[in-house]
């Protein structure tokens, strides 16, 4: 597979040929082999390790995969210059490293392996320097991982990362808000107390009599896992800081609050803490952005009725509900867990000659410290000069302009429709490239059906339910059909069968839309929410006519999905967010405040 053209962005770490870019990388996940694990890894060498002395320098284990751009603003947001880790060396030489891994544990390892900085890092850490590890940064620590695997691990730390178990009724991956058990002095998470942090991940580590003098924190998600481990200097968190925005003193957010205790360990605060109670995952409240080009030129937030996105008047131009970056900041300021930039005309052309979109999220990751999800185009695409470009390529460059997870539409009911036909998993769709290098997590499907009502459900053969509601000729039943090109083609496939097939492709989450809904603000489709949900054992996001709190709180209560997203309502400021959470609180339902 060719290297794609674009330049790498200043933060591009270690110049070498083999992790140069996303194709060196899936390149080397393939000749891997999954059947057999791979030998211990070697013990480290005498090797020397000489500190640098500018206190005002982080060292960054950045492998070239996936979105660590935040957690680069969020250092320099604290006045800290950055160096990127270049050879093993590097790597020797810290004061103070940080590694935070994204992405599967093959292909990391393959790249920790095959550069020689997996040795360099084991040594690093024996001599108890300063080390945190963020997410994939803690799980190579263990021994090995059941991811793609087994796969061997760094052996740092006694246990094998293995896959949530989903049987129990718990979604997989855990994506989401959740609360930390302390169980010992930890230093970075003296600030946290009872709130939560963001996670999301399909694998974890578990306590065991092995690895207690390692653990310094919990969570509970169907089992108890580790959530953070502490030796010495040694510090590694599954959670993300960079992610975990939200105010836990009056100037701090709670996330750069652990990255403030890393960086500055004898630095305390003395605001008041503004105290919250976190016990358990909690449903998350998403802000979502329509992006499009106006008649102008200019990049705009937009919101569509049923999809249409143009003002029924004489210009009829594109509805201009604000800047995306400025509206970004502003969710985020009001309690928004997620930001999510939807590029609807992303379809018609190459994303990657979307440079407006890409500056929209890497101005927008400078300060938003919560996960941001970016969708439209993502797809294979070869341009007028024949070169081609994998899907895995364009959500690489999305990766590191600062998005968390790619949001597949279109290109995921092609591939569902074709899976479905052949039963085969070829490994080329776009959910199977991204999901193999970047895991599961990073993955979403937006689905964007319509209702097509029946009398008699034997009519298709698709999945169809009775509705709460009946149709507008008294029809009793309806199936969901789904559709491409921003609502503009149908296919023969419908929400139920492209549900199923795209979790067993490896995506990580669903969006679900509905496009009777949208722009209604009469409330969820309750029907279509609870029948996706309860199919799947991955999360799924409603969307689509939210037009009030209690609507919220309603389909919370009635389906099992665990975040619901709104645009229009919160574009024209007439549902805050704050107002959406308030009410959930009293409701009873968990949220981070």
């Amino acid at each position: 597979m060719e290297a794609a053209p674009f330049a790498s962005p200043p933060s591009s770490s270690f110049k070498t040929p083999s992790i140069s870019s996303s194709s060196s990388l899936i390149s080397l996940s393939k000749n891997f082999s999954r059947n057999h694990l791979r030998s211990k890894f070697k013990s480290p060498r005498n090797l020397s390790v000489r500190a640098s002395n500018d206190d005002s320098v982080v060292t960054l284990l950045d492998y070239g995969a996936g979105n660590v751009r935040s957690v680069r603003n969020a250092i320099r947001h604290l006045g800290f210059q950055i160096k990127d880790v270049q050879t093993p060396r590097d790597i020797l030489n810290a004061r103070r490293l940080i590694f935070p891994g994204v992405g599967a544990f093959a292909p990391a390892m393959d790249v920790l392996n095959n550069t020689g900085m997996g040795e360099a890092l084991c040594t690093y850490i024996q001599n108890d320097r300063p080390f945190l590890g963020i997410c994939l940064g803690l799980q190579l620590l263990f021994e090995s991982s059941e991811e793609n695997g087994p796969v061997g691990g760094l052996g740092l730390i006694p246990g094998v990362v293995g896959r949530f178990d989903s049987s129990n009724g718990f979604r997989v991956p855990h994506i989401g808000w959740n609360a930390l058990q302390i169980t010992k002095d930890s230093e970075i998470l003296d600030d946290i107390g009872n709130r939560h942090v963001y996670f999301v991940h399909s694998y974890r580590a578990m306590p065991s009599n092995e690895n207690k003098e390692w653990i310094s924190s919990t969570c509970n998600y169907g089992d108890e896992f580790i959530a953070s481990v502490r030796k010495g200097k040694v510090h590694a968190v599954q959670f993300h800081p960079e992610k975990s925005g939200g105010k836990l003193f009056i100037t701090s957010d709670v996330g750069l609050s652990v990255l403030r205790r890393f960086l500055l360990p004898k630095s305390s605060l003395t605001e008041k803490r503004t105290e919250r109670k976190a016990s358990k995952l909690a449903k998350r409240v998403i802000a979502c952005l329509d992006v499009r080009t106006n008649d102008e030129g200019d990049l705009v937030v937009t919101k569509g009725d049923q999809y249409d996105v143009r003002e029924h008047a004489e210009k009829n131009e594109v509805r201009n509900l604000g800047k995306p970056v400025e509206l970004a900041g502003n969710y985020y300021k009001d309690g928004a867990d997620e930001v999510s930039f939807l590029n609807i005309t992303g379809f018609r052309d190459f994303p990657l000659g979307d440079l407006p979109m890409l500056q929209v999220l890497r101005c927008a990751s400078e300060n938003v410290f919560v996960p941001l999800t970016v969708g439209g185009g993502i797809r294979d695409f070869t341009d007028s000069n024949d070169r081609y470009y994998s899907s895995l390529e364009v959500a690489s460059e999305y990766f590191r302009s600062g998005a968390d997870k790619i949001s597949i539409g279109s290109d995921a009911v092609h591939a569902a429709e074709e899976y479905l036909k052949t039963k085969v998993k070829t490994g080329k769709s776009s959910i199977e490239q991204i999901s193999r290098v970047y895991g599961n997590q990073a993955v979403v499907v937006s689905i964007d059906p319509r209702r097509v009502y029946l009398n008699d459900p034997s009519d298709v053969e698709f999945k169809s339910i009775r509705l709460t509601s009946p149709g507008p000729k008294g029809e009793e039943y309806a199936w969901y059909q789904c559709t491409i090109n921003g609502g503009r083609e149908g296919r023969p496939i419908g929400a139920y069968e492209l549900a199923k097939a795209v979790e067993e492709l490896g995506a990580g989450e669903i969006l679900l839309n509905c496009i009777d809904c949208d722009g209604q603000g009469k409330g969820f489709d309750i029907d279509l929410i609870k029948m996706i949900s309860d199919a799947v054992s991955i999360p799924v996001i409603a969307s689509s006519g939210a037009g009030a709190v209690e609507h919220f709180s309603d389909v919370f209560s009635k389906t099992n999905a665990s975040a619901a997203l709104a645009a229009g309502i919160f574009h024209r400021k007439e549902v805050p967010i704050r107002s959406v959470k308030e009410h959930l609180l009293k409701e009873g339902i968990e949220v981070r405040i």
